[in-house]
């Protein structure tokens, strides 16, 4: 028992050798996937970022089960789609027999099977889909559209694969809290408060107070999706990113010179500064004390709803307070 015990020890210590960080790295699922993705692309003819766009947007869709968000590929075609205008068996998936009823399925991984349970025949049958509209932009958004028929996913979709041929790169994990640490700032949750200008209505994100003019930062890859005045939120612009999350940034005193709907921010790049705009006509301001409304809201495919973004906040300041910490 001694001895198990000092070897724990010593292994949780002592860094991996190469042989296990190589095995660590391959059973990556990201690294697995974007393997998947370049594939794909290569047999069909379609950019890697488009399959993987997809794919991830439907990763960040609520799971059916938890087998369902562990899938290495979570594209889930309809079993009616898959197999056609007949009931069959997935014994049965022969690829001939699904394409002769119409179905979608193709087989991905050349055993002449389109198994709706594995990962590369999931992948090329919406890559096949997708290649019958065409291998253009605007086909990919057609295609998109024809599957989904709503314009958010679609969007969302684009906007997710316009990142990643930005960046080269699924891995887009990092994050920045909205202002810069060494100005004053303070902040509560103030998620679910009650407001009152236009109506009863819940507060629908965190209130970082601030001074005029302090820049407000992206805090994380998105597209910029919405720039412009609205009557509560006063000179605001929203981001999407690629978890299916659209991020509100309100009451500014005015844009990042440059900053454009469709634009690519990353996080610390300035989109903004700290306002007091709003509850009016555009233009109105002063109806409150400065500060940066934040508001985070998240797409589950049929509809788009508000969550409690204080407790993202608390977690990117301390590590944007870590990451200066260590220079």
């Amino acid at each position: 028992m001694h001895v198990i015990i000092l070897l724990a020890v010593l292994l949780s210590s002592c860094p991996l050798p190469a042989s296990a960080k190589q095995a660590d790295k391959e059973s990556d699922p990201k690294l697995e996937r974007m393997a998947l993705y370049k594939k794909t692309a290569a047999a069909t003819g379609l950019p890697w970022y488009y399959l993987a766009a997809i794919d991830q947007y439907e990763h960040n869709l609520p799971a059916a089960s938890k087998s369902e968000a562990e899938k290495l590929i979570a594209i889930t075609i309809p079993e009616e789609k898959w197999f056609g205008i007949t009931e069959h068996k997935k014994a049965e998936a022969n690829e001939s027999t699904i394409s002769w009823f119409q179905g979608l399925g193709r087989d991905g991984n050349g055993d002449r099977l389109a198994d709706p349970d594995n990962p590369e025949d999931v992948l090329y049958t919406m890559a096949s889909f997708i290649q019958r509209t065409g291998t253009t932009k605007d086909d990919f958004k057609i295609a998109l559209w024809n599957y989904y028929e709503r314009d958010l996913t679609v969007q969302t979709i684009m906007n997710t694969a316009k990142l990643y041929e930005q960046f080269g790169t699924i891995e887009l994990d990092n994050r920045s809290f909205p202002l810069p640490l060494h100005h004053n700032y303070s902040y509560r949750n103030t998620w679910g408060d009650a407001r009152g200008f236009g109506g009863r209505r819940i507060h629908e994100g965190t209130d970082i107070f601030a001074n005029y003019g302090v820049p407000v930062y992206a805090t994380t890859y998105g597209v910029v999706e919405l720039k412009g005045w609205n009557l509560y939120g006063g000179w605001r612009i929203g981001l999407r990113d690629s978890n299916n999350i659209y991020h509100y940034y309100a009451h500014l005193n005015g844009f990042e010179k440059g900053v454009s709907v469709g634009n690519i921010v990353k996080p610390g790049d300035v989109i903004g500064y700290v306002g007091a705009s709003g509850y009016g006509p555009p233009g109105t301001s002063g109806k409150f004390p400065p500060h940066l409304h934040y508001g985070m809201y998240k797409d589950n495919g049929h509809s788009e709803f508000s969550f409690d973004p204080y407790p993202y906040l608390r977690i990117w300041e301390q590590k944007s307070k870590q990451q200066k910490k260590e220079g």
